[in-house]
This record gives structure tokens, C-alpha cells and sequence, in this order.
């Protein structure tokens, strides 16, 4: 009997989660996300690069991902000449901006610890992390550019090269935003293997990932992840009804995900994850989950797909769009 009732309920979340059709939103928002240090890995010029984001792609909605090691390379020696300038970009184009902000900002190796603050102690470590989230959010609080927090990304999933994981430590960084502005604090969590639920506890809106074909380390192969669109929407109705929190997809695969990094991956395992094909299939897929908001995870690579590979398929496809 007990394996009867195990077998039932194992049915009834496959139906609940995996089975039915999601409404498609009346409008659906797309933007990107940008990184500075991950253009300037691909061999791109960074300026040049986010100008063509605006301008060609004519983007509207940017996730904007600060690096704390650019940011203050030597310690209380601050350089936001760069992030000035893209804010700037951003507001003279008529674009909105989430800005991430903290140690885990997203891009290899995922925490931009700067070389002075490696070696610190975690808790020394961690009044460094709130004293450049508070020179970031005073400095930027007012453009009107930026409507959104990000606090940390995926904090709860463990990938990266990070020094430690504190959700208590999340609960203070969130605590000082929310103490110097009144903008909403999106907190980030794994699209495939998380509920959310810790994520809309502690933040004003849930930010997602939403991957289709990965490489998975673990097993040492390429997947395709089985998740249907309705594994998405049921649970981003179930944040909305518990939580009255919204779920956005802060990162839509839209590049490969191979076994190394991005710089080092030939053509050929690039296209194992990420071709015209994919990159079609996976915009579809996003269409049927419900959610109304996705920022691209890839936009710095299809530039460099057009510059550098002169295959600029993506490229003009993203651009219908926006």
C-alpha cells in the first residue's frame, strides 16, 4: 500500500508539473544580458559591442552585470568610469536596466573576488561585498534607467569559483538595498532544479533561468533537459498564489554550454548546444511557458558569431525580437 500512495503522488506531480498547456502572455518583454568582462573574453570590443546592442539590435531591456573586481580593483579605490558609461548609453537609447550587484554577478568564474580581497577572511570579506553594494546603489540609485536590483545571482545554486555560500549573509545584502533605495530586489535562482521558494522569501520578484541543451559535467555528455513549459508555469503560479511574487526569466540560453569555456570552444562543440536551430526552438519553448519576461543569456556571442565567424544568423534573427 505505502508503495501504492508513493506511486500515486509521483503521478500526480508528473501531471501537475509536466502535463497541460500554459496560457501564452498577451505580450511577451525580450532583453539581454551584458557583461563587460565576458565581451572582452571573447576577443570583442566591449564599447563597441553594447553600442551595437543598442543601436543595431535596438535593445530596450538590459540586464547589466557589474563585476566587483572592475569595479574596485585596489581596495576603497573605486574606477566606475565604465559602468558610468553604460548607464549613460542605456538612458540616451531609451533602455531599462536591471543591475546585478554583489559578489556573484553572474559569467565565469561566476564571483568577481578582486585579487586584495581573495585572501580575507569571509566575515572581512563580507563587510567589503556591503560597502561596494552601497557606493553601487547610492552612486546609481536615482537614474531613472535603472528600475531593478538584482541581488547576487544563484545564490543557492552551487556553480562557480566562490569562496562560500551564505544565505543568511543574501538576507543582509538584501536588507541594505532595500535600506538605501525603494526599487524592487530581484533574487535569482536555478530554473530546472529549484522551486524558488527561498528565492520569493527574500526578494520583491524571482528571477529564473530557463537552459534546454547543456553539457552536464556530472554525467560527461551533452542533455537535453525534459522539462515541458507547464514545469515553469505551475510553478511560477505557485509563487504568485503563496507568494504574490512575479517570476521573470533573468537568463534564456541563447549561447552554447559546453565542457570549457565559451573562449576555448571550437565551432563544432559550440553547435553540439547552440545553432539557428536551437536558438529558434529555445525562443518557442520560452513563448509556451507562461512567463511574460526573458533576458537572453548570449547576446555578447552572437556579435562575435557575426565579427569574428562572419555567420551572422543569430544576430538578425534576435533582432526580430526587439
Amino acid at each position: 500500500m505505502f508503495f501504492l500512495i508513493i506511486l500515486v503522488l509521483i503521478l500526480l506531480l508528473v501531471g501537475l508539473f509536466f502535463m497541460g498547456k500554459p496560457p501564452q502572455a498577451e505580450k511577451i518583454t525580450f532583453g539581454v544580458n551584458f557583461s563587460q568582462k565576458h565581451t572582452q573574453g571573447l576577443g570583442l570590443h566591449w564599447k563597441e559591442t553594447y553600442l551595437a546592442l543598442l543601436d543595431d539590435l535596438e535593445v530596450k531591456n538590459i540586464k547589466l552585470l557589474t563585476h566587483w573586481d572592475l569595479i574596485e580593483p585596489k581596495n576603497n579605490e573605486y574606477s566606475f568610469e565604465d559602468l558610468d558609461w553604460q548607464i549613460k548609453m542605456a538612458e540616451e537609447k531609451g533602455a531599462n536596466l536591471i543591475l546585478v550587484i554583489g559578489m556573484k554577478t553572474g559569467r565565469w568564474p561566476e564571483c568577481h573576488v578582486p585579487p586584495w580581497a581573495k585572501d580575507l577572511p569571509k566575515d572581512e570579506q563580507q563587510k567589503e561585498i556591503l560597502e561596494i553594494l552601497k557606493q553601487i546603489i547610492l552612486r546609481y540609485k536615482d537614474r531613472p534607467s535603472i528600475w531593478s536590483w538584482q541581488v547576487e545571482n544563484e545564490t543557492f545554486f552551487p556553480f562557480g569559483e566562490c569562496p562560500w555560500t551564505d544565505i543568511n549573509f543574501l538576507r543582509k545584502e538584501i536588507e541594505l538595498a532595500k535600506s538605501l533605495d525603494t526599487k524592487p530586489i530581484i533574487v535569482s535562482d536555478s530554473g530546472e532544479f529549484s522551486f524558488w521558494i527561498r528565492a520569493a522569501r527574500l526578494g520583491d520578484m524571482v528571477g529564473t533561468t530557463l537552459h534546454r541543451r547543456v553539457w552536464f559535467k556530472e554525467l560527461g555528455l551533452y542533455v537535453r533537459y525534459p522539462f515541458t513549459p507547464s514545469y515553469y508555469w505551475r510553478r511560477a503560479k505557485i509563487i504568485s498564489k503563496f507568494f504574490d511574487k512575479k517570476v521573470i526569466s533573468v537568463e534564456l540560453q541563447a549561447e552554447p554550454w559546453g565542457p570549457t569555456l565559451l573562449y576555448w570552444l571550437s565551432l563544432e562543440e559550440q553547435e553540439k548546444t547552440m545553432n539557428l536551430e536551437q536558438f529558434k526552438k529555445n525562443i518557442e519553448f520560452a513563448q509556451r511557458t507562461g512567463l511574460d519576461t526573458f533576458y537572453l543569456w548570449g547576446a555578447e556571442w552572437w556579435y562575435w558569431m557575426k565579427m569574428k565567424q562572419n555567420q551572422p544568423e543569430i544576430w538578425q534573427e534576435a533582432k526580430k525580437l526587439f
